[in-house]
């Protein structure tokens, strides 16, 4: 049975699936369209969530979302190679990148790769596994269904010990249960 857990800002709602999974819906799309997806304004619109503080409820963690964060989500080559459904998921997402935070699990470690970030990452990174659900919407607007998505949270773990979020990768619509209602 599904139950709702939490409700926050208007439209995202943290829930339990009926496997006890935690997941993210996300019940407004406010960023539509058929073709071009504008990632300045989306850019633009993440900085709202710069210098906020949130804590993984699995692990304890806290994750600071810096500065740089919105340039990444938006700017990184994996962003600029998404097409179709996955980069309006991306979009999307970005209504509920806190709650997204909350509710990531699996963390697992890797180290910088060829010291790419330098001190910037010197300690790592952590990546966690999250779930959100985008409407389906009729053609007069109505909810008919949501699509169950799965991402990556990627964390940095900085000189200093503080741990950054960096981007939302990986994105993938689940298959074996494609739909939540």
């Amino acid at each position: 049975m599904r139950r709702k857990e939490e409700q926050n800002r208007s439209g995202v709602c943290i829930v339990t699936d009926q496997n006890g999974d935690k997941l993210v819906v996300i019940s407004k799309i406010i960023f539509k369209g058929k073709r071009n997806i504008s990632w300045k304004q989306i850019e633009y619109y993440l900085s709202q969530y710069e210098q906020r503080m949130i804590e993984i409820s699995e692990t304890g963690d806290i994750v600071c979302i810096g500065k740089e964060f919105a340039d990444e989500f938006t700017g990184s080559i994996y962003t600029r190679n998404l097409r179709g459904g996955l980069a309006r998921a991306k979009a999307n997402m970005s209504q509920a990148v806190p709650e997204m935070i909350e509710i990531a699990c699996h963390r697992r470690w890797n180290r910088d790769f060829d010291q790419k970030h330098g001190k910037r990452a010197e300690r790592g990174w952590y990546r966690f596994d999250t779930r959100f659900a985008l409407p389906i919407l009729g053609e007069t607007g109505e909810t008919m269904r949501y699509n169950v998505y799965r991402a990556v949270v990627i964390i940095r773990c900085a000189a200093n010990g503080r741990l950054y979020l960096y981007d939302i990768q990986n994105i993938k619509k689940e298959t074996g249960n494609p739909s939540w209602t």
